[in-house]
């Protein structure tokens, strides 16, 4: 990845539905909102399906969500693919670009993208690429 942006964000997370418990594991869906600081300024607007297992700290999320807004001041939105894991209290996050899902500049974007917590506060690690930039 060619280019590279850092920031911080807001999230809020609302249950969609009736979570489902059997066996030890709940099933839940999520509605994602998110909102953008910094080179990447933007919304995000996602759902993420979530497994609970009845072992503490093992669980799992995928989630789809579309980013809207602007990148280093091109206006477009593009499409962020999530995998979480945690395996008894260690983290596993994969968060990339979907294929050709750019849109108006964002058109041909590629990246992937990292989220640290600190002290409660979300922060983006975006390594992207887009066609004619950075080469």
């Amino acid at each position: 990845m060619d280019l590279h942006a850092t920031g911080a964000f807001e999230v809020s997370m609302k249950p969609d539905g009736t979570p489902d418990a059997a066996d030890g594991t709940t099933l839940g869906m999520m509605l994602l909102d998110k909102r953008f600081h910094g080179p990447l300024d933007a919304v995000g607007k996602g759902r993420m399906l979530t497994a609970m297992t009845g072992t503490e700290g093992s669980a799992v999320y995928v989630a789809v969500e579309r980013v809207t807004g602007t990148l280093q001041g091109r206006q477009g939105s593009f499409v962020l693919r999530h995998v979480g894991t945690m395996d008894r209290g260690h983290q596993h996050l994969s968060i990339s670009v979907v294929p050709d899902s750019g849109t108006g500049d964002l058109v041909g974007i590629t990246g992937e993208m990292r989220i640290k917590i600190t002290n409660g506060d979300h922060f983006y690690d975006f390594n992207y690429s887009l066609p004619g930039q950075g080469e």
